[in-house]
């Protein structure tokens, strides 16, 4: 174990440059850059809001930062665990010529993402402000709640990008399983009916509906729901230890496949 954080050590520089080349690609070719992490949320909030709260008679003023503050955890969540899936294959041709650590490339493509989520936050921020939703004490849980996504999206995305190697289709079948994530997170509709109806169960066991359930109380100054939080977590770490062994397990075997 010392040997391996050692090793990570050596290899930070790497990892950054990394994480600055993952944001330079996305954003290539592309005239607003980084300001469209800002946009594309804000304006797909204002589709979402007219759906889903002028047409179906959702009268609450804070409904757009109710969406708002799920669909940024979910966009992260879907990207990070993505881009985790291809970096392995995206990066073959210099894992064919140098030596560097394989857990390298999912960490980055993860790493990245989080920071243009991060940097997305701001956009939350001023709309919090204009629907007259103002932090509370309680908004500090925001923080252990983004290091839980963090721990969630890179464990899975390492089990991801493992399977990924051997099974190429998991690419089409994750985005597949990503749409029946987002509509188990409640992200454009209010979770009571679903609770109250006895499908409690499909929110409940979601992790990612649990940090983002405890996000928005974060955000809207409620307690947080500590049950769902312990379960997060330890689904995020499970996840993150199984996503180690899995990968380095394998990691010896992925040049023969990709």
């Amino acid at each position: 174990m010392r040997e391996r954080i050692k090793n990570f050590f050596r290899y930070r520089f790497l990892l950054g440059e990394l994480v600055k080349k993952g944001i330079k690609l996305k954003y290539r070719r592309s005239y607003l850059g980084i300001i469209w992490s800002m946009l594309e949320p804000l304006l797909t909030t204002c589709v979402l809001t007219i759906v889903f709260g002028t047409l179906f008679g959702n009268d609450d003023p804070t409904f757009p930062v109710y969406i708002l503050s799920g669909r940024l955890l979910y966009s992260f969540f879907s990207q990070g665990t993505t881009g985790a899936l291809k970096s392995i294959r995206a990066n073959a041709s210099m894992i064919k010529k140098v030596y560097v650590p394989k857990y390298l490339y999912p960490l980055s493509s993860v790493l990245f993402n989080y920071i243009i989520f991060l940097i997305s936050l701001a956009v939350l921020i001023v709309l919090a402000m204009v629907f007259r939703v103002f932090p509370t004490l309680y908004i500090l849980w925001a923080i252990p709640c983004l290091l839980l996504l963090l721990l969630l999206s890179y464990g899975v995305g390492m089990i991801l990008a493992t399977i990924g190697v051997f099974f190429r289709d998991m690419e089409y079948l994750w985005n597949v399983l990503l749409m029946l994530v987002m509509y188990t997170c409640a992200i454009f509709y209010s979770p009571d009916r679903l609770l109250k109806s006895g499908y409690g169960w499909i929110l409940k066991w979601n992790p990612l509906y649990c940090i983002i359930a405890n996000f928005r109380h974060a955000v809207f100054g409620e307690p947080m729901h500590f049950k769902m939080f312990l379960y997060a977590a330890a689904f995020s770490v499970a996840s993150l230890i199984l996503g180690l062994v899995v990968f380095y397990r394998k990691q010896d075997e992925f040049i023969l496949q990709i």
